[in-house]
């Protein structure tokens, strides 16, 4: 089971109001900042649902090549309010919400890209439609 994963963003200010915005829908909310001076050299922001982050963000030179990070919706509905907070927020898209049926029968997914590259999705796997 992974506790938290995190990934190297250029500039972590426009990144983290990027995620900020973005995973709101998912009720992720920005829980922890760390200055230089607090770690001995990394500055970095946690996001998660209270009371603990398990997604980070850190100041430095961006993956190569950028990550997939993944995020668990609880609907389609979710997933849709995600990929427009996320373009709002400044993402690119990086494939519009729908089915994926070559993953699985119910797998419902939308990509976008954040200000690094890095390809950041929310995933409903269950079968309710949103209409």
């Amino acid at each position: 089971m992974i506790d938290h994963m995190g990934l190297q963003v250029s500039d972590l200010a426009k990144s983290k109001s990027f995620y900020q915005q973005a995973l709101a829908p998912l009720g992720y909310t920005l829980l922890m900042e760390l200055s230089k001076e607090q770690t001995g050299g990394f500055a970095g922001a946690g996001f998660g649902v209270a009371p603990k982050p398990d997604f980070w963000i850190g100041e430095g030179t961006p993956n190569q090549p950028p990550i997939h990070v993944a995020f668990r919706a609880d609907d389609q509905a979710t997933v849709d309010a995600f990929y427009q907070a996320a373009l709002a927020a400044g993402g690119s898209d990086n494939g519009a919400p729908g089915l994926r049926p070559h993953y699985h029968p119910n797998y419902y997914g939308a990509f976008v890209l954040d200000p690094d590259g890095h390809n950041i999705e929310a995933v409903f796997h269950g079968s309710t439609s949103t209409g």
